[in-house]
């Protein structure tokens, strides 16, 4: 099943939508701010003015600003230092606070705590709070800090519940696959658990129809085996009471029929069993030759190809693909292994025109009947078994077009690492 990397993950979504809103409501909060008139930023300016009309004219003799600025700070432990717009000392109580203290290196003194702006353009530094200081950049440092704070702490818990839904993705695709035992864990008691509670109680389901309908199939084969000996044994008694025509007619519908069960029952058991057992080194190119061998018409070329594998299920493979180029193409068939990319490259093909385009995918299906037959030739499971063998042995098997137009089969085995 393929995933779509190029769309967000969904963790990175519903956390990306909470960090949206709460850039939203950061900005709803500023803007509320600014059309209130900021009450902080009102309340230092009715401080400012407060404190300029219990100090001296800004045209009054320093004396008289020094007196005023020391009435003002009686009952006060605090250092001030009125400044003028231009950053001149008007008055001093206490230590000078150095202009612009936070902004200067090497200067000695009490550092500000209030900075007041007077309407008339006074400075008044104080070393006690007056007021709150810079009410706005305290706003903004507040919601930024709320921010990274609850964007911190919201990734685990969006993590935690996206990481559910994956494992029980994991799960379908592995379903998907054909792995009937794959379940997913059952992690709490909201909908996703239920999602997943669901998804095991179906795969159960599915693993018990397919598992009755293997086991009906492989029993049927091997029940029809019997009256099939036994039709195979009465011909064989009749002797010669038969038309030679029709007995040979006979002989190749019991044929047929048995080779059709056979593989019935080979699909069966590729079925069952997921893992390949009798795994060995094989040269592809020796095993195509014993194969080649029980054929006249058969032509075999090529390098030899280490592969990994069943000894007898590639031996049906190859088996397969020459039967049925020598049943539906032209002799002499042809056979082609090359190494390339780390894979070994087996092709088949014949004389013949070969497969259509547009059947390259469908002459895979089991029991498939080309367009226009009349009789029983296209129907039966060779190809797919092939095709089930190739994926078994981690490779694939297609119909492919070669250089002159025709068409061949081309199965690819991954070469021994």
């Amino acid at each position: 099943m393929p995933r779509f990397r190029l769309v967000p993950r969904l963790y990175l979504r519903f956390y990306l939508a909470l960090l949206f809103i709460l850039a939203l409501f950061a900005i709803a909060v500023v803007m509320i701010w600014n059309r209130t008139g900021s009450p902080l930023e009102r309340s230092n300016q009715a401080l400012a003015q407060v404190i300029q009309n219990s100090l001296a004219p800004i045209d009054a003799p320093p004396e008289v600003q020094q007196a005023a600025l020391t009435r003002m700070a009686q009952g006060m432990d605090a250092h001030m230092t009125l400044y003028t717009r231009d950053w001149r000392p008007l008055a001093v109580v206490g230590a000078l606070i150095p202009a612009r203290h936070w902004r200067r290196q090497g200067v000695t003194g009490p550092p500000p705590e209030s900075y007041v702006r007077l309407p008339d353009g006074r400075r008044l530094l104080s070393s006690e709070p007056l007021g709150f200081t810079r009410p706005k950049g305290m706003l903004h440092n507040a919601l930024l800090l709320l921010a990274i704070g609850i964007g911190v702490a919201a990734f685990p818990l969006v993590r935690h519940l996206t990481k559910r839904l994956e494992r029980l993705q994991l799960g379908v695709e592995k379903l998907g696959a054909g792995d009937l035992t794959a379940r997913v864990p059952v992690e709490g008691k909201d909908e996703v658990a239920l999602l997943a509670h669901s998804f095991n109680a179906a795969a159960d389901k599915i693993e018990q129809l397919v598992g009755a309908h293997k086991t009906l199939l492989a029993n049927a084969s091997h029940e029809l085996r019997t009256p099939l000996a036994r039709i195979r044994l009465a011909l064989e008694l009749i002797g010669e009471g038969v038309d030679p025509r029709r007995r040979k007619g006979l002989e190749q519908d019991i044929a047929e029929l048995n080779h059709l069960l056979d593989e019935i029952l080979l699909a069966s058991r590729l079925d069952a069993i997921r893992e390949n057992t009798d795994s060995e080194e094989l040269d592809l190119l020796a095993l195509a030759a014993e194969e080649c061998a029980h054929y006249d018409d058969a032509i075999l070329d090529g390098a030899s190809a280490l592969v990994m594998g069943d000894a007898r299920l590639l031996r049906r493979l190859l088996r397969n693909l020459l039967e049925n180029a020598h049943r539906h193409g032209v002799p002499p068939a042809h056979v082609h292994i090359a190494s390339a990319d780390g894979q070994a490259v087996l092709r088949v093909w014949d004389k013949g025109p070969g497969v259509p385009d547009p059947e390259f995918e469908r002459v895979f299906e089991p029991f498939f009947r080309r367009r226009g037959t009349l009789d029983n030739n296209g129907a039966g499971l060779g190809l797919a078994l092939v095709r089930q063998i190739a994926r078994r042995h981690g490779g694939e098997a297609r119909c492919v077009l070669m250089k002159d137009g025709r068409s061949c089969f081309e199965v690819v085995l991954p070469l021994k690492a």
